[in-house]
């Protein structure tokens, strides 16, 4: 029975499968690489999932504020208090109403650099389905049809995960979070800054430090006003 089925057959079904891997490889490189730049922009900071909060490389935890419909992104926020009295700000942030970093809600692929390289790997598995297809166009013989029908099925079914892009719903909107777009941020945190220059901060550690006391040339000098009269 084998050797009633044409050589081209077996290359044309070979062919097939052979692109079939390679689209996952160049899916799974995409996606790695993806993940890496993730790290990268997140600076050390670290999601947890059961929490829906990050926490920073000084175990500081940052908590969602807003989420922006446009750009599927949730936004998250520490505190300004914490942020401001960081010793390493300076390297982290440049913002006095705190560290943001944003999420993306939707699953791989979900910007559209990551929908190209998906969109390459599903070209591949359309190359690797041609062949078995035209091959099927030349006057095969019924045995060598059901080979060629099973080998294009088995790329197109292999090929399933890759087109869930084109299948998948987004996410709901997080009900916890108020929705706010990206201007809308922008603008939010010019306002906090403005309020937060026009402040003063006093730590109770320098009201300590000053009451009752009066600084001359860097030496304290006593306050003998507030003592009782004999």
């Amino acid at each position: 029975m084998m050797a009633q089925i044409d050589p081209s057959v077996w290359f044309a079904v070979g062919y097939g499968v052979f692109l079939l891997c390679v689209a996952h490889v160049l899916d799974l490189l995409a996606r790695r690489t993806a993940t890496h730049t993730n790290d990268w922009r997140s600076g050390g900071f670290v999601y947890h999932e059961n929490h829906d909060a990050w926490v920073c490389p000084e175990d500081q935890w940052l908590w969602p504020i807003s989420f922006d419909p446009d750009n599927r992104v949730m936004r998250y926020r520490a505190k300004p208090t914490v942020c401001n009295a960081c010793p390493v700000k300076e390297t982290c942030t440049t913002s006095d109403n705190g560290r943001q970093v944003g999420r993306n809600i939707d699953p791989w692929p979900n910007s559209e650099a990551e929908r190209f390289h998906r969109g390459i790997a599903c070209a591949v598995v359309i190359l690797g389905l041609i062949w078995p297809l035209a091959a099927m166009l030349q006057g095969r013989t019924p045995l060598e049809l059901a080979v060629l029908g099973m080998g294009a099925a088995l790329v197109a079914f292999g090929s399933w995960p890759l087109w869930s892009h084109l299948r998948r719903t987004p996410a709901r909107f997080p009900d916890h979070v108020k929705i706010e777009g990206l201007d809308e941020t922008v603008e939010a945190q010019l306002v906090a800054t403005a309020s937060a220059a026009e402040r003063q901060t006093i730590y109770g550690s320098a009201r300590r430090a000053d009451f009752g006391q009066d600084f001359t040339n860097g030496q304290p000098v006593p306050d003998t006003s507030r003592r009782k009269k004999r």
